[in-house]
């Protein structure tokens, strides 16, 4: 930043320098001609009309006037380029001459600037502009003298080197006061950064619980990175929790059953469990032995569904209404079991929706079955299914515990099995919720439950196409 401020100034510096110079120049170069002209006029005026010779007082005042105003010096020379008259302003003396070359350009090229020696005038260089004198005589111009004006440039280097000098001063306080106020601007900005950087590197070691704090009250581009970082960290805290919790319960999960089968196996085969109690044994091992195997199907089940792309199933539509029938069918002996009564409230006619059939017919499965799992014996299990707006609705509602206010916001979690709903559940292996939920996210839908007084009700929903 330094540099490209330097670099910037350093351009600006020297371009205006240069116009700056050049203008003055040209500027001093125009007036030289403009007094050049006006006094060759007033001269040849004087000498022309009133016959005034070069000597004469009034020519010498006119020429000290026009200098004193103009700042330049003049010179008037006979027509063989001897000063006749002078404005005395550096020179007082007549009677030097001109060189010849002066006076050949001045004949051939009036009016033009030219830096120029003047020979015994003047030892230095000068800027010099000239022109003839002339009469008419009969109906011929007749030079008569020559007319010159110069000027040192050194006064106005020195006066261009002031100027460059204040600017470069000016210039130099600026970029100090603008390095100052980016340095500290700079450091505000990259104060967040580095945090953020130190951040990601403790993420890298397992630390999710780092967050951002400087900038977080910013307002912009800074600011919303950082929340965006803070978000990030967030969703990263959150996965690793839900990861550490999934091991947890499935290692729990894994664990009982094969303990289980594990241990009576052992007393089968070591005989420690006697001969007539051994189809009871037999009969808990295939128990958990089949438990085993429904939760790696539910854990293969979860990776498909995890796997499966929203706007593909989008594509496909299904009779939710036919779905929900096929539903009951195929639980009715379950339903019959534990002696439950069925109440339905379903439409006659189609209702067409978005999505996969097989995915929803998966989640009215799971609803339906966990209604009668936890349903009281001899009570009643509500089917909804009803259209508002866009929108189908799908309810199923039962009878039975109530589920507690700490364990309702948990219910959709891997593995979460509520402590009264355990004792009821023994085949469960805590996911189907769970995948009722990933099905109904990947359908871009949602699912709403509550339960008080002994009645517990889902509610899904699906887009009508």
């Amino acid at each position: 930043m330094a540099l490209i401020v330097f670099t910037g100034f350093t351009l600006l510096g020297t371009l205006a320098s240069v116009w700056s110079y050049r203008s003055s120049v040209s500027e001093k170069r125009s007036m030289m001609t403009v007094v050049l002209h006006q006094t060759a006029r007033y001269v040849t005026a004087q000498h022309v009309d009133y016959g005034l010779d070069f000597n004469d007082p009034s020519v010498n005042m006119g020429l000290a006037f026009a200098s004193a105003v103009s700042g330049f010096d003049l010179i008037i020379t006979d027509a063989g380029g001897v000063v006749r008259a002078c404005s005395e302003r550096n020179f007082g003396n007549c009677g030097m001459r001109v060189p010849y070359t002066l006076i050949q350009e001045a004949s051939e090229v009036p009016s033009t600037v030219r830096r120029r020696m003047m020979g015994d005038i003047c030892h230095e260089r000068r800027h010099v502009v000239g022109m003839p004198l002339t009469r008419t005589v009969g109906t011929q111009p007749q030079v008569f003298g020559y007319i010159f004006v110069s000027t040192d440039m050194s006064v106005l280097i020195h006066e261009w080197r002031g100027f460059s000098g204040m600017f470069i001063l000016i210039a130099l306080g600026v970029m100090t006061l603008t390095i100052g106020i980016t340095l500290v601007t700079t450091k505000r900005m990259t104060k967040p950064l580095n945090e953020i950087a130190d951040a990601a590197r403790r993420f890298a070691r397992g630390d999710f619980a780092v967050r951002v704090k400087d900038g977080a009250n910013r307002q912009d581009e800074i600011g919303q990175l950082t929340h965006a970082f803070n978000a990030m960290a967030d969703s990263l805290e959150s996965s690793e929790s839900f990861r550490r919790d999934f091991i947890a319960n499935l290692s729990h999960e894994l664990k009982t059953p094969m303990t289980i089968i594990s241990g009576f196996a052992e007393g089968l085969l070591d005989g420690t469990i006697p001969q007539e109690n051994k189809n009871r044994y037999l009969s808990v091992i295939s128990s958990e032995t089949r438990r085993l195997s429904r939760l790696v199907k539910s854990m293969l089940e979860m990776s498909s569904i995890h796997s499966a792309k929203s706007d593909s199933i989008l594509d496909s539509s299904f009779d939710v209404s036919e779905v929900v029938r096929l539903a009951l069918l195929s639980l009715g002996g379950k339903i019959e079991s534990r002696r439950l009564d069925v109440e339905t409230n379903l439409p006659e006619e189609p209702v067409i929706t978005r999505g996969d059939g097989d995915a929803i017919t998966q989640v009215v499965y799971n609803l339906i079955e966990n209604a009668i799992k936890f349903s009281d014996s001899d009570s009643v299990i509500r089917l909804e299914l009803w259209k508002q707006g866009s929108l189908a609705y799908v309810s199923v509602e039962n009878h039975g515990e109530t589920i507690t206010d700490e364990d309702l916001p948990h219910i959709f979690n891997r593995f979460h099995k509520g402590d009264k709903s355990r004792s009821f559940d023994k085949d469960g292996v805590g996911l189907g919720l769970y995948i009722v939920k990933t099905i109904l996210d990947n359908h871009n839908q949602d699912i709403f439950v509550e339960s008080r007084d002994g009645i517990t009700k889902f509610v899904f929903t699906l887009e009508i196409l």
